[in-house]
């Protein structure tokens, strides 16, 4: 049966789990690795399917995919 409540039809379209752009800095042999946050943290993480000095997203701490290496800017406002 549907849901009729409009706040709960919304977040069924939502992915769980935060996503966050990773810095692979190694592959531990074991299933996981590690990487760095865009602020410096460095964290393990779930998976070994992207090499070391590659981007990736990750959700929940589980490495989803390899991410393509993009330009970045910063602009003063």
């Amino acid at each position: 049966m549907a849901t009729t409540n409009i706040w709960q039809q919304f977040k069924s379209l939502l992915p769980e789990g935060a996503r966050t752009v990773v810095t692979i800095t190694s592959n531990n042999g074991d299933g996981t690795s590690s990487a760095t946050m865009r602020d410096g943290t460095v964290i393990s993480v779930q998976g070994e399917n992207v090499p070391a000095g590659r981007n990736a997203l990750i959700q929940n701490r589980v490495v989803k995919a390899e991410l393509p290496r993009l330009a970045a800017y910063e602009a003063e406002v």
